[in-house]
Parts: structure tokens; C-alpha cells; sequence
């Protein structure tokens, strides 16, 4: 299935066919990060030097001019001149986790929830805020669906899976006040 993104939202398409992936690096304040996808749209992005590197398949085609309009606002969120993304997506995944991404897309710029209001949110109890962390931490395309901005109830840093030092700094950079007795592994 494909998924595409217009106006921040992720849209289902029951055409199924099979797209040859792209990549491209930039650089960014946290290292090499990854762009990648289709000529459908946006499939991955990653922080490089991360902790839990994604590892880019050997069939994929390194082409450095892949996805300007991606290149250009990643780069203009690093800068601190963005707030938000108009790009086409289709991150793979299960419909839970497509529910989750799509709601991780509702919170704005430089403001955080907790997992347990993101699954009341998307009409679950708090007791579903497992299965939200779950679904948040397998998101494939990190920072254009900020899953960055979803924390700990009590108010700490939990879970990332490009590493809590990036995590930190995502949302330094967006103007989110985080000290280091914030950050918590688990």
C-alpha cells in the first residue's frame, strides 16, 4: 500500500506497485542524515550517526540530487527557519502505526504530549500508551513526524530511537527547555 502525505496528512491509496528507493545524505547539526524514498514520496529519513543506524539496503540508489524540496526543508529546519513540512510520504507501515504517525503530525512545533495523551488522542485508553511508545519508535520518517515531541508522563525524556542526545536537541531546536535530569533511558 502507499501512503501520501497533502497538508501534513498521511492519505491511503489501495494502488499497490512496486518503486525502485532513492537516497540522498545531508548534513545536518547531528551528523549525516538520511533521505530516502520513492518517486511517490518520502519512505525514510534517519540520523546517521544515531545510535540505531538505519542500515541502507544494498538495492537502494544513492543519488545526491534525490528530493530537493526535502534537502532544502530539512536543511531549513536545521537552520531554525522551518516549523513545519510540505512533503509527499509514504511511510510503510501497520494501521495502528499509521494512526499514531498520523496524529504525531497534529503537535505543533516546539510543544511536547505525553504517550499516554497521544493514545487518547487517537481514541485510546492510557493504558494503550505501550502500544503508542511501540508504534512512535518504528516511525520510519523522524522529525517530519515528530515523534521527538512525545514525552514521558512525568514530564522526562524517554525513548528515542535516534538516541536521547538527539532527541534533546530536536527539541532544543525548537525552543523546548530540557535539562539533563529530564533524559531517562527507560
Amino acid at each position: 500500500m502507499v501512503f501520501f502525505k497533502t497538508k501534513s496528512k498521511i492519505q491511503l491509496s489501495t494502488y499497490n506497485y512496486q518503486l525502485m528507493t532513492t537516497y540522498t545524505l545531508i548534513s545536518s547539526p547531528l551528523g549525516p542524515f538520511l533521505i530516502a524514498g520513492t518517486d511517490s514520496g518520502i519512505t525514510h529519513m534517519s540520523f546517521q550517526d544515531a545510535p540505531n543506524q538505519f542500515e541502507i539496503p544494498a538495492d537502494w540508489i544513492h543519488d545526491d540530487a534525490a528530493f530537493p524540496a526535502a534537502q532544502q526543508q530539512m536543511r531549513e529546519y536545521f537552520d531554525g527557519n522551518r516549523t513545519d513540512f510540505e512533503l509527499s510520504l509514504t511511510p510503510q507501515g501497520t494501521a495502528f502505526q499509521q494512526q499514531v504517525w498520523q496524529e504525531l503530525q497534529n503537535i505543533p512545533f516546539g510543544e511536547t504530549i505525553s504517550y499516554g495523551e497521544l493514545a487518547q488522542r487517537i481514541g485510546k485508553t492510557m493504558a494503550a500508551s505501550r502500544a503508542v511508545g511501540a508504534a512512535n519508535g518504528q516511525n520510519p520518517i523522524p522529525v517530519v513526524i515528530p515523534c521527538h515531541r512525545v514525552i514521558g508522563a512525568n514530564g522526562k525524556l524517554t525513548g528515542y530511537a535516534g538516541g536521547l542526545q538527539i532527541k534533546k536537541a530536536l527539541l532544543e531546536l525548537e525552543g523546548v527547555e530540557v535539562g539533563e535530569k529530564q533524559m531517562k533511558l527507560f
